[in-house]
Parts: C-alpha cells; structure tokens; sequence
C-alpha cells in the first residue's frame, strides 16, 4: 500500500502549488450582489448559524475533503478536527480507503467528539466493495455522514485508475437506501452537471456537492505525477474539462429543486461563500483555502474559520441580510 501512501502524499504538495489551480477564471467574480448603501442592521447582529444534516452549524460552510493514507494525514485531521470541534464547522475527511485497506485506526473523534464528521470513499470503491466498505467507513470513525466522491477524469489520468464505471449508480443507490447515515455524492473538480444530478436524485440521494471547475484541479494533478508521455498525451486536451460552479448550483437546482445541495469548487473566501447560497446552495464546502493552516496547526484552522466567518458577515450586512434565509433573497446586479 506504500504506492497509495505516496500517491497521496504527492497530492498534498502538488495541491499547495499555484499551477494546479484553475487556469481559468471561475466565474464567481460575475457573480455580483446590488450594494445596499442602507443595511438597517448592526454587524453583530448578522445570524451566520445555518442547519445541516438536520444539526445546527456556526455557518453555512464545511471544512471540504483533503487527504488521508499519507503520513501528514493524522496530524493534518488532527488540527482539522480539533477546529471543527471548537467552531461548530463540519468537516469531511479525505479518502479512507487506504486506512480501511491499512487497517489503520481513524479515532479522530478524540479530538472532535461532538462535531459534524462526513466519512469519504470513491465511487468505485463503492462498486468494488459494497455496502460493507461504506459501513465500515462510517463506524471507524462515528461519521454523520458519508462522502462519496465521482471522479471518472481523475482515475483516467491517474496511472492504474479505475476505468470500470459500470454498476456506479447502483452502487450508490443501494448505499443510499441502506446505509445507517445520509450520503453526500460530490464530484472532485468537473462539476455534477443537471442530468447527473437527476439520476442521483431518483436513485435516492438528497445531498450533492456540486464541486464544479474553478479550484484544485485535479486532472492537472494527476497528470504532473503521470510519466507517460503517450498517456499525457491523451490527457492534455481534457485538462479544462467540466463546468463552472456558478453556472451549476442554478442549473441542479432548476432542474431538481428538491436535492439539497454544497456549492463548491473554486469557493476561496466569504464572499464566495454568500455568492454560492444566493445561488441556490445550502452548504459551501472549502478545502484548498485550508491545507496550508492544517500543516501548520490548530489555531492557524481556528484562525481562517474566523476570517471566513467575517467575510460571510460583511458581505450579509452589505446586502441587507441579517440571516442566511435573508441572503437567499439579496438582489443581484
């Protein structure tokens, strides 16, 4: 398993570099809010408590999957969990498939004993292993939640991929119905189009996290640790592949108005964050804005939290919202 370890490790410095981030730009900063010259409120009276999984959090934001397997792993969720725990911010674990594989113990509720926990594996794993991988995620470390990411670009480009996606809805259909927690089915960097999304629906999930083109790409990622000049080859034109999350929260929610649903995806600050819930969302995730602080500890998290929280707050008293309900509802130019 070093080869997984390894694998994931390189994910984890090649994500801190500027070059795999989104060459594009990802639209959020089109996304523009009509300035209210007249709140009629005061800052400290803004409301940033939003409702997930049927639990009340700080604010409409989770801490997005990063990385496990690697030997940053424990130390990197340790910080995670310790500030998810004291901010009342979910967070979603990385991959946990090398641990389970590994045998490794996940007992990262020692450090985050009452937080929103969101366990993580890919599709194919799912289809590869049943519902017995996935409870087995849950269980090892108490999770609210299961993650399950969709990553059909990534494992093409990524040496020894999976390239069998047959029986992948069905996978997680049967997951949806009989898993003991909710499952969140999110994308890593192409985006859930609509006709995705609908599928999903009807197979039974009720979250999705968009995670549409705009942040860590990680088709470029995978295509710097591949050393086939033949297989980069291929990869090269798909690089930019998938839509944008601000074309795609409207456009799920247009199509189904009753999945709920994380914008994410390119999400890089508060303001992005009140973009994504005017959109249509009812959760941002944000990873990439956070690595950087999980290598270097607790209160580095602790302190981009709070940033994130004023900047959520100065762009709802600056449209008038005193709440997220209120922020649904401000006017775009």
């Amino acid at each position: 398993m070093a080869d997984i370890s390894d694998r994931k490790a390189d994910h984890i410095a090649l994500a801190l570099q500027s070059g795999h981030q989104a060459q594009k730009d990802s639209g959020f900063d089109r996304v523009n809010f009509e300035p209210n010259s007249l709140p009629q409120l005061a800052l400290d009276e803004i409301v940033l408590a939003s409702n997930f999984l049927g639990m009340e959090t700080a604010a409409p934001f989770l801490i997005g999957a990063m990385t496990g397997g690697c030997d940053n792993a424990e130390r990197i969720n340790q910080h995670l969990a310790e500030a998810a725990q004291a901010a009342n911010i979910p967070m979603a674990l990385g991959s946990q498939r090398a641990a389970l594989e590994l045998g490794m113990l996940q007992n990262i509720r020692r450090w985050a004993p009452s937080a929103i926990l969101l366990g993580n594996l890919g599709a194919t794993q799912l289809q590869q292993h049943g519902l017995d991988l996935a409870q087995r995620a849950v269980d090892s470390i108490q999770a609210n939640g299961l993650v399950i990411h969709l990553n059909p670009l990534q494992e093409l480009i990524q040496p020894n991929g999976d390239r069998d996606w047959n029986l992948v809805l069905e996978a997680i259909q049967h997951c949806a119905l009989k898993l003991s927690v909710p499952i969140i089915v999110k994308e890593v960097g192409a985006g859930i189009g609509p006709g995705s999304a609908k599928r999903l629906l009807d197979a039974g999930v009720q979250w999705i996290e968009v995670a549409g083109r705009g942040g860590t790409s990680w088709a470029s990622i995978e295509l710097a640790r591949n050393s086939s000049a033949r297989e980069r080859e291929i990869a090269t034109p798909f690089i930019d592949w998938g839509m944008d999350t601000v074309k795609l929260i409207p456009a799920v929610q247009a199509a189904c108005p009753t999945l709920r649903v994380i914008g994410s995806g390119g999400v890089r600050h508060g303001l992005d964050i009140a973009r994504c819930i005017r959109l249509g969302a009812h959760m941002t995730a944000l990873a990439q804005p956070f690595l950087a602080p999980a290598l270097d500890s607790t209160d580095a998290v602790m302190g981009k939290i709070s940033i994130l929280q004023e900047q959520l707050r100065w762009a709802m008293f600056l449209t008038g919202s005193q709440n997220i309900a209120e922020l649904r509802l401000a006017p775009l130019q």
